[in-house]
């Protein structure tokens, strides 16, 4: 089987040749039609919504601010999961939709259901915010800015 090979690729090489030179072409235009990026996002739809709150300890903050929040949005249409961190003045509410919800229709319900959550949270305890649109991604990059020490 592989004699015949052989022997038809030496008495036809034209036909080789220009096989050849078609895969090459036909590599050359799938190369240039793959979407290449640096970070490729590979996370999911998520939106975020912060609070902060000054003056309350982070078991307040769960108690008054981010159990309110993920009770408000956990009957969203589409939604995966909704995490939350509560730390010292602040709460991070993480709410994760399907790969097929459009996350500008995932915004207007949430920022639908902040309102009633505003209403179950304490006066002063904070107003529940949604953060920018962002990926996972913008978690990559988290910068220190550190005075350099002075010389005496």
């Amino acid at each position: 089987m592989l004699n015949r090979l052989i022997y038809f690729s030496i008495h036809n090489k034209l036909l080789i040749g220009l096989l050849t030179l078609a895969l090459i072409a036909w590599g050359g235009y799938s190369l240039s039609q793959l979407p290449i990026d640096a970070v490729p996002d590979i996370t999911n739809n998520q939106v975020v919504v912060y609070t902060v709150a000054p003056s309350l300890a982070a078991g307040d903050i769960e108690r008054l601010v981010s159990f309110p929040v993920e009770q408000s949005v956990a009957t969203i249409p589409g939604e995966v999961s909704v995490r939350s961190f509560s730390r010292f003045g602040l709460s991070v509410v993480t709410i994760v939709f399907k790969d097929n919800i459009d996350i500008y229709w995932a915004r207007q319900q949430i920022a639908e259901r902040l309102r009633e959550a505003e209403s179950q949270i304490p006066a002063g305890a904070g107003r529940p915010e949604l953060a920018p649109v962002s990926t996972g991604l913008g978690e990559i990059y988290q910068y220190l800015v550190r005075a350099k020490p002075a010389f005496l």
